[in-house]
């Protein structure tokens, strides 16, 4: 949940479970100075990700499910994958957005020392 480009600033400013102030990220980068949203609306392709992690989360339970424990009923399949599911929203809310963020923002290890120099810190 870090900065995608140099992997030391806080990508978001509370905690996923922080419900007050959840998926809130920061305009800037506190280390380097990345602005996190390229433009308007840039955090809408983050629910692709986020559907393809809910998707992954029920194929996982239901896989595990069936292997391990082959003779659990239907509705108790159901209840466990939904309340993982709500359990697990803020975090994979913000999983989501990170991760679109990841795909559009290279890692640069000389960022953090550039930014320094441009505000002669």
């Amino acid at each position: 949940m870090k900065c995608p480009r140099c992997q030391e600033g806080d990508f978001y400013v509370a905690h996923p479970y922080s419900l007050k102030n959840v998926g809130e990220t920061h305009k800037y980068c506190p280390s380097c100075g990345l602005k996190y949203e390229k433009e308007i609306g840039f955090y809408y392709g983050a629910m692709y990700v986020s559907y393809g992690l809910g998707v992954g989360l029920f194929v996982a339970c239901w896989a595990g499910f069936n292997l391990f424990f082959p003779n659990a009923s239907t509705f108790i399949q159901i209840s466990v994958i939904s309340g993982l599911s709500i359990f697990l929203s803020p975090y994979l809310y913000a999983l989501s957005k990170i991760i679109w963020a990841n795909l559009f923002f290279s890692y640069d290890p000389e960022a953090l020392s550039n930014y320094k120099k441009d505000q002669n810190v």
